[in-house]
């Protein structure tokens, strides 16, 4: 096993117990440290030779706990250390081979201190449509479905936002176990309803004549995006009598 930088990634040994894992598995397992971390950027990770899942005779990616260890390496050391991915990777190939190596120290200095190089891979917010149709591995008439559901929805310039590849794969997931789009509607409207509550409570924040302010409400939208989201799922859970790893 690889030791980190700044410690594990906190859900390989539950990730190893139930064996190989699909792409929006691995996703949940990540999110709790890597809150901004979507499929693109882990296939992204995987087409510059980072990580290799193993893939099923249809084509689907299934990925063992240390894949999962391997991606929160790469990932702590993006956030913390600002390292390229080359670096990440030579540093990672050293380690497994046995090889007693310091962590590079990169990136610009000012007053003595790092400075953040900008992370590589897809970062922007939005994709096209595309890109997220070969991201997510679906057809035009499957995504063209989903929008008549109103699952999905391109933004005013027709691109969509990058968190439309954790949902396409989402609804893929789903559809394996019988789940149709038509039976995600009720999901989608619960989904806007929460959004509407937390968009009702900071417009006050985002209203305000203070920049200051105004920049906080970005923040408190993420915090409590994350409240309703952990929320939801413990009521789902409590609902069903079971109890997610």
């Amino acid at each position: 096993m690889l030791q980190t930088p700044s410690g594990g990634v906190g859900h390989g040994t539950a990730a190893a117990d139930s064996g190989l894992m699909s792409i929006g598995t691995v996703l949940n397992l990540l999110r709790d440290e890597f809150p901004e971390v979507t499929i693109s950027k882990i296939r992204f990770l995987e087409s510059e030779g980072l990580i290799e899942p193993q893939r099923t005779p249809s084509g689907y990616r299934k990925f063992s706990a240390g894949d999962v260890e391997r991606l929160g390496h790469v990932l702590r050391m993006q956030r913390d250390h600002y390292l390229p991915l080359k670096v990440i990777r030579e540093h990672l190939d050293a380690m497994e081979r046995g090889e007693a190596v310091p962590l590079p120290v990169l990136g610009r200095q000012r007053d003595g201190e790092a400075v953040p190089e900008a992370l590589e891979g897809p970062t922007a917010a939005r994709i096209g449509r595309a890109e997220l149709l070969a991201a997510a591995e679906i057809g035009e008439r499957d995504l063209e479905e989903w929008e008549s559901y109103g699952l999905m929805a391109p933004l005013a310039d027709g691109a969509y936002d990058a968190e439309a590849v954790t949902v396409a794969s989402l609804i893929v997931e789903l559809g394996r176990f019988g789940i149709e789009p038509r039976h995600l509607r009720v999901m989608k409207a619960a989904a806007d309803r929460e959004a509407g509550l937390v968009d009702q409570v900071v417009a006050p924040l985002k209203r305000h004549r203070n920049p200051q302010t105004r920049a906080h409400a970005e923040a408190r939208t993420k915090e409590l995006a994350g409240l309703t989201v952990k929320l939801h799922a413990a009521l789902v859970q409590t609902a069903l009598g079971v109890r997610l790893p």
